[in-house]
């Protein structure tokens, strides 16, 4: 039998490697004919475990299609772990997850799609699988309970459904879905009364997709997620400052943004509580501590906060007390005398002999 000379077999290396057509085949499924592989460059190059693959693939899919999940998936299964160099293996952790998908099972079918993305990053199916990933987070972080056995319920898992959100980021940060699962990921740990990572998820939001069209929307809701950390003017005010500081650049990057009216409320909220908030020190050193100059300067700082609201009002009002308190202690106050204070003598030097 005449072999082929290695410099012919450099050269047919060669020509496949300059190829320019596309290397990787797909899958098409018939019922008549079963899985073929068309396209790419070694499509026909199987060998014999590639016949054995497709045997099980063929097998695998006859099943699923007859309804018997369990057989389906022992063939799949068999594929991924025998032939997971094969072009089959992706295919059958795609089908694997669709049936565990199905069947409620969301834990497994997101490891099983997990699994696909992560050693077959280069796959067709590899955006139609991080939008699976993305349904089932969704329906968990709604509340959706996965079947822990073939009928019987499990627990909300709410937790996990923010967890694949973040996963769904880490694997595809430039997909469509990342913002998508950046924004639900901050929903789920509002739900959770995890406001500080819900704040975390929405700044990274804004920050990695300045240019989303989900970016307004972000804006907003983090300047809401601060207000709701807002207690009133007689505590700390830096979720105050913070809710005003989103709230001002959402009303400025985005002035016609439908938010634009929940915008401006929550604004005027924000400037009225940190206002009021320096009412309450300058009421403070006023009442308790005597010291109007410092009440002076709080009740200034109230009406810079917020010029036009009743608080600055209420400022100006007390400023004229203020004002009073003070003309009344320079009255009072001894006046300085014109004559000059004499000399105090300077004691004289004594010497000690010893």
């Amino acid at each position: 039998m005449h072999r082929p000379s290695p410099l012919f077999s450099l050269a047919a290396l060669a020509v496949l490697l300059l190829l320019p057509a596309r290397l990787a085949a797909d899958l098409v499924w018939t019922p008549d004919g079963g899985w073929k592989v068309e396209g790419g460059a070694l499509s026909s190059l199987m060998g014999e475990d590639g016949r054995n693959a497709l045997d099980l693939m063929n097998k695998a899919r006859l099943a699923e299609e007859a309804g018997k999940d369990g057989t389906a998936l022992r063939h799949y299964n068999s594929v991924t772990k025998r032939y997971r160099n094969s072009v089959y293996a992706a295919e059958a952790l795609y089908r694997t997850g669709l049936i565990q998908q199905k069947q409620r099972k969301y834990h497994k079918a997101f490891q099983s799609y997990q699994a696909l993305v992560s050693g077959y990053p280069n796959s067709e199916k590899f955006n139609q699988v991080i939008g699976e990933q993305y349904r089932i987070a969704s329906d968990l972080t709604d509340g959706k309970r996965a079947k822990t056995w073939s009928w019987f319920p499990g627990f909300r898992s709410r937790e996990r459904g923010v967890a694949y959100f973040e996963t769904i980021v880490f694997t595809a940060p430039y997909s469509d879905y990342a913002p998508l699962a950046l924004m639900n990921a901050a929903k789920g740990y509002k739900k959770m009364n995890e406001t500080p990572a819900a704040i975390d998820a929405l700044d990274r939001m804004i920050n990695t997709y300045p240019r989303n069209v989900l970016t307004p929307d972000a804006y907003l809701r983090i300047a809401e997620t601060h207000t709701s950390l807002v207690d009133g003017p007689a505590y700390d005010q830096a979720s105050t400052t913070d809710a005003i500081t989103y709230y001002e650049d959402y009303m400025i990057l985005f002035p016609g943004h439908s938010g634009m009216a929940a915008a401006e409320k929550g604004l005027d909220e924000m400037k009225t509580v940190l206002a009021q908030s320096k009412l309450v020190i300058a009421d403070y050193y006023f009442k308790h501590r005597k010291n109007y100059k410092a009440a002076k300067v709080f009740y200034n700082e109230a009406i810079t906060v917020y010029p036009d609201s009743a608080v600055a009002t209420q400022a100006r009002e007390k400023l004229t007390v203020v004002d009073a308190k003070l003309e009344e202690m320079a009255a009072a106050a001894p006046a300085p005398s014109d004559t000059p204070k004499p000399a105090t003598p300077k004691k004289p030097k004594r010497f000690w002999i010893f």
